[in-house]
């Protein structure tokens, strides 16, 4: 498997870039195939980038277009609403992990693997940018006895919204989903209306108007530290990086309460930043999963299963890659 190629279902867009360069910078050797509708845009990405091909992806076609082509893992970067992605990896027995499914959309791809549970790995890997807040929210969790509420505020900047498909993605996901999943006094709890209102405070204290998103960090988060009051918030306006007259930033401020193992009460608040916004967070989280799964990390490939994202990396392993990357983790000043 680590010596098949890696593919990437819209490797040409700006997070499937990303993901790229930072596979082809932490594994120079491993072979990457760009996919795209469009060869020749394709083409260019892999151009850039060594050990790469630029390959047309037919999602219409059982083998994608691809023929018997050797195939080491895959991972789509859009809405695939036919599950073609997904089909494809099973019946080559190799992973597959997308981006884009929101809590009330993933039973097609949970049955899919209930009903093919050891053909190979599938990731459920629509968390807030790949895993980003779960990840750092449970580095955090660690110094608590007991987690009682969990509030994740995310910054988007409107200049930062990404290519056509994140686009999509952002728009099915606020303006077609039902309602936002949060959890409220042990209960899960559809968030609507008026209700799915909010207002957070950015990194440079700034108010912003946001609303209520259900991807599935809180699902995760619920049952891993089995706080009982857990929400995710997100603002799209102007970043505190671009207030202060710098470039689009992403932000994800994350605050934590309960108690010490003392048994005194705490309550953290960090934030992840990254000056260049959401795409390399997302890109790190994608290319470490596949990193994993593939066994390209130096240990033995992810066994067949339905996994997360923080199933897959260390918390403290992918906040030192953060990093290494250009993005910061600190913490701030509380603000009740």
């Amino acid at each position: 498997m680590r010596d098949a190629p890696i593919l990437l279902i819209g490797g040409s867009g700006i997070v499937g870039r990303w993901t790229a360069k930072l596979l082809r910078d932490a594994n120079p050797e491993a072979p990457l195939l760009i996919g795209g509708r469009d060869l020749g845009k394709a083409g260019q990405v892999a151009a850039e980038i060594s050990q790469a091909e630029g390959v047309a992806v037919d999602l219409g076609a059982d083998d994608l277009g691809l023929g018997d082509r050797s195939i080491g893992a895959v991972a789509i970067f859009l809405k695939d609403d036919r599950l073609a992605a997904l089909r494809f990896a099973q019946v080559r027995g190799v992973p597959h992990i997308g981006i884009s499914s929101g809590t009330f959309e993933i039973g097609p791809e949970v049955s899919a693997f209930i009903h093919h549970p050891r053909a190979a790995p599938v990731v459920l890997g629509s968390e807030w940018l790949a895993g980003a807040a779960v990840l750092a929210t449970l580095h955090l969790a660690r110094k608590f006895a007991r987690v009682t509420d969990i509030v994740i505020d995310a910054v988007l900047d409107e200049e930062d919204i990404g290519g056509p498909a994140a686009d999509i993605d952002m728009h099915r996901l606020t303006q077609l989903a039902p309602a936002a999943l949060t959890r409220r006094e042990g209960n899960f709890h559809w968030r609507n209306g008026d209700e799915a209102k909010a207002v957070i405070r950015a990194v440079d204290g700034e108010a912003m108007e946001a609303f209520a998103y259900s991807p599935l960090d809180i699902a995760a988060l619920a049952a891993v530290t089995h706080a009982p009051n857990i929400q995710l918030n997100v603002s799209v306006g102007m970043s505190s990086n671009r207030r202060r007259g710098g470039p689009m930033s992403t932000e994800i401020i994350i605050t934590l309460s309960g108690k010490t193992p003392e048994g005194g009460p705490h309550r953290e608040r960090h934030a992840i930043v990254h000056p260049q916004g959401q795409a390399p967070v997302t890109a790190l989280g994608v290319a470490m999963m596949l990193e994993r799964l593939t066994g390209l990390d130096g240990k033995p490939a992810t066994t067949a299963g339905v996994y997360f994202p923080e199933q897959l990396i260390d918390p403290d392993a992918y906040l030192r890659r953060l990093a290494a990357i250009g993005g910061s983790f600190t913490r701030m000043e509380d603000a009740r």
